[in-house]
């Protein structure tokens, strides 16, 4: 436990394991703060994390990546340009 004294503007400094870190402050009650390490997901990229699927398929692909897996096949462009096609009609 370290004591601090806040400054006239009402701040305290965290120390360096907090810095340019983003936080939640929840305030407990009127004598009591609880400060969380926290990160942000940008809200175009939250669809990822709700979409349990999605993410498991992201998860394999960077595994087989990182393993060097790749497939000896490229896409297949025409059966994705009447895909395509299809879903502007």
């Amino acid at each position: 436990m370290t004591t601090k004294t806040t400054d006239n503007k009402g701040r305290l400094t965290l120390g360096e394991r907090f810095a340019n870190r983003t936080v939640i402050v929840e305030e407990i009650d009127d004598t009591e703060v609880r400060i969380t390490l926290a990160r942000v997901v940008p809200e175009r990229e939250m669809w990822l994390h709700e979409n349990r699927a999605a993410s498991a398929a992201v998860s394999r692909g960077l595994a087989d990546a990182r393993a060097g897996k790749f497939t000896s096949v490229g896409p297949d462009l025409a059966a994705d340009a009447a895909v395509a096609d299809q879903l502007q009609d």
